[in-house]
């Protein structure tokens, strides 16, 4: 069911995190190969010679753990792309469970089934709270405080107490009033606030935390603000540095030449969600001259989602000209890592635009969702297409295939240049040429991914699974790839199909997780189909789950989390079918404890 697991005299792991070759892995899946093992490794010291008290530390282990391995995968490829990645993880999963009847802190205060909270929240924020951590008392003090952690506490069993303590003592400082993120659910909402006036530019900062279950009042957290300046005609101005908001609201006034564009959160220096009103020549600004790459790529993306509103709320409405311009210097750049205009070039998910219109007190309609980013993908590729022409030729990769990041990320580029160049063309024929001649995984994997969201899957789809159907890991990619991408219209349908195939083994997490698992997160317009069929159909299959492997079953339950920001018929059909499995005969702790806490909200 897990990825691995670190156990002192011998680890185990999934075998789809430690096998690989060319022909049957992806670049992404070389990746996560390397993350994981290198996660396992890094447990011998923060999870087994140093170990958790009890069940309500364990993001002592996993979430220090989860930034070590970011930071070692960081310096093995690219610290920028990685920390890219990394959020855009953390805001589809765990900002999505903050927002919902799921939350819970990253330190939980009680549980029913421990499985259930092998959590993002445990995880992927707790990792955020390190690195926090970590910028607040500077790399050096960092490294100190951790060689006194495993001096002080190797063969004992800790707390989160113990874990900050070495912090106090080696930097002086007091962190109880940090401690928070470890005790409050939600995420946060950071407001930026500006002024300028006779030199001097003031930048107000106020902070805001909602109600989670369990926790109606919620005190003001300690958030470390990284920030910057930029010149209105680009380059830098002032010193950059990073402020601690630790009320509710605060000031801070600088001395300046000239009114700047704020560069604020650089690096997401804090797990938030910013709240900020900005003009779309200063996004275009911050995109063409900010020297942090991380808020290069957020000021495209918030560009990117400002228009994906828009389209979502007038069928008639028209892309930004900026924007496509914006993007086509990001593409004619060629001083910038191709995996970071690869990220730069890609569209916010169906499910991050979802959580933005919910978060703005919108009902998002995930057909309209769908539409809108087909129809901006369009623009794009027609805006872009000589560049995208040359791009796809430019980033081949000659000779044998190699894993490394400089490869994979001139792949990834490629890649994101067909997705494209397909978006306007309906018998997708580069998709077809690149299938055809692929030599290896990763460019096999685009093609065919694209070919089924074309409605040209057909005959590739079958030579696929020809090829490969011995090979267990590479017919889960052949599975996911149709939950994942075939049109909303026809998704229903053909999971249904799929689940009949001989191949599909409900005994095997894997295959179960690359089949329903895909088809409900993945594909959002097809899982909320306005008729419910989605609903029903994944249901059907976590009832038949449960009494076999119910913890797989518990985490895809999660699924119908943000159940209550769709419209009433949605809500009424989502209900309907959570109802279904809260009533089963014998239900188990995992699914019950998930499905009854959602059905709470």
């Amino acid at each position: 069911n897990m990825g691995a697991m670190e156990n002192k005299g011998l680890n185990i792991f999934n075998s789809k995190y430690v096998l690989a070759s060319p022909e049957t892995a992806t670049d992404r899946d070389y990746e996560l190969i390397e993350g994981i093992i290198a996660h396992e490794y890094f447990h011998n010291w923060t999870g087994n010679r140093i170990t958790c008290r009890d069940w309500f530390q364990l993001s002592l282990k996993e979430g220090l753990t989860v930034f070590r391995d970011q930071q070692f995968s960081g310096d093995q490829r690219s610290h920028a792309v990685k920390r890219i990645a990394d959020v855009q993880l953390l805001r589809s999963r765990q900002f999505r469970e903050d927002g919902g009847p799921l939350a819970h802190p990253v330190r939980p205060e009680s549980y029913i089934e421990i499985n259930n909270f092998y959590t993002a929240t445990v995880y992927e924020k707790g990792a955020e709270v390190i690195r926090m951590l970590h910028l607040l008392v500077g790399p050096e003090n960092y490294r100190k405080a951790l060689d006194l952690y495993f001096a002080r506490h190797d063969g004992q069993a800790c707390t989160i107490e113990d874990w900050l303590e070495v912090f106090q003592d080696v930097t002086g400082r007091d962190l109880s009033h940090f401690k928070l993120w470890y005790s409050q659910a939600g995420t946060p909402r950071l407001r930026v606030r500006e002024a300028w006036k006779a030199g001097t530019y003031t930048l107000t900062l106020s902070q805001s935390l909602a109600s989670t279950p369990g926790q109606t009042v919620k005190l003001p957290m300690v958030i470390p603000v990284a920030y910057g300046f930029v010149a209105p005609q680009g380059g830098t101005m002032g010193k950059p540095g990073v402020l601690e908001l630790t009320e509710v609201e605060q000031s801070f006034d600088f001395a300046l030449p000239q009114r700047p564009v704020l560069s604020v959160l650089r690096g997401f220096s804090a797990p938030v969600i910013l709240e900020r009103e900005i003009e779309s020549e200063d996004l275009g600004l911050l995109l063409a001259h900010d020297t942090d790459p991380f808020n290069k790529w957020e000021a495209g993306r918030a560009f990117a989602m400002a228009l994906l509103r828009r389209l979502c709320r007038s069928t008639e409405a028209i892309p930004d000209p900026d924007y496509l311009l914006a993007m086509q210097a990001v593409l004619r750049d060629d001083t910038l890592d191709p995996a970071f205009q690869a990220l730069a070039l890609t569209l916010p998910s169906e499910e991050e635009v979802a959580q933005d219109i919910a978060a703005s007190g919108g009902v998002p309609d995930p057909q309209v969702i769908f539409a809108a980013r087909r129809s901006l993908l369009m623009a794009l590729a027609e805006q872009l297409q000589p560049d995208l022409d040359r791009i796809y030729r430019d980033m081949a990769v000659p000779g044998p295939y190699s894993p490394d990041s400089s490869h994979a990320g001139r792949r990834a580029l490629q890649g994101v240049a067909l997705g494209l160049l397909t978006s306007i063309d309906e018998r997708a024929v580069l998709a077809r040429k690149q299938f055809d001649s692929a030599d290896n995984m990763t460019q096999s994997m685009t093609a065919l991914a694209l070919l089924v969201a074309a409605g040209q899957g057909g005959e590739p789809l079958q030579r696929f699974y020809d090829r490969w159907k011995h090979d267990a890991l590479v017919i889960d990619k052949w599975f996911a790839v149709q939950a994942a991408m075939t049109p909303p219209e026809r998704a229903v349908e053909t999971v249904r199909q799929l689940a009949a195939h001989a191949d599909f083994d409900i005994r095997n997490p894997n295959r179960f997780r690359a089949l329903l698992g895909s088809f409900a997160n993945a594909n959002q317009a097809g899982f909320h189909s306005a008729d419910g069929q989605g609903y029903v159909l994944f249901t059907d299959w976590l009832i038949t789950l449960d009494p076999i492997n119910p913890m797989t079953a518990a985490r895809l339950c999660g699924a119908f989390e943000s159940w209550r920001r769709y419209d009433p018929a949605r809500q009424e059909k989502m209900g309907a079918q959570m109802r279904r499995i809260a009533e089963k005969p014998d239900l188990s702790k995992d699914c019950g404890e998930i499905i009854n806490r959602i059905l709470g909200s």
